[in-house]
């Protein structure tokens, strides 16, 4: 199975959530918060140059010669969101191209956007080498994590289905 940068962030944000979207069970469709991230997406790359681009399965949403940058409507869950664009420069790094990371969020919290940068140094790529090994063996699992109650839950895509 071919691992995906929103493979990478559901499993940081969610292991169940994770193992539900990789196994073809896609409910955000019908999510309000994905199609506002979408659009959000749309718009800003609108009419620029170095907008969302795919390299071998992976989805950046800008890429220049220094940065790949991922943008977020919030910063609900900034660790998954590390995790996500390091896993983006750790791919683009075994293509030959290597870059800085930057994470751009439009809504914090209904305040001033924020950005953040990252450094896939060695530790990073190694962190990044282990959370991908055990990301590979838990999708292996007949069954996902069971269903936990957190507050994260409310807004999940996946909630119906997890709290039938």
């Amino acid at each position: 199975m071919r691992i995906t940068g929103t493979m990478v962030n559901y499993y940081v944000h969610c292991r169940r959530q994770c193992w539900l979207f990789a196994s073809g069970m896609n409910f955000e469709d019908d999510s309000e918060d994905v199609r506002i991230g979408k659009v959000m997406h749309e718009l800003q790359s609108e009419g620029k140059k170095n907008r969302e681009v795919a390299i071998e399965g992976i989805k950046v949403d800008k890429l220049t010669s220094d940065y790949v940058t991922e943008i977020k409507k919030s910063d609900a869950d900034v660790e998954a969101t590390k995790w996500q664009t390091l896993y983006y420069m750790y791919v683009l790094k075994q293509k030959g191209m290597e870059r800085k990371g930057k994470i751009q969020f439009s809504e914090r919290n209904k305040q001033a956007s924020k950005t953040i940068e990252l450094e896939l140094d060695e530790a990073a790529e190694q962190a990044m080498e282990q959370l991908l090994a055990e990301l590979e063996q838990y999708l292996q699992q007949e069954q996902p994590d069971p269903a936990i109650r957190e507050k994260k839950c409310t807004r999940c895509a996946y909630l119906a289905y997890c709290f039938l």
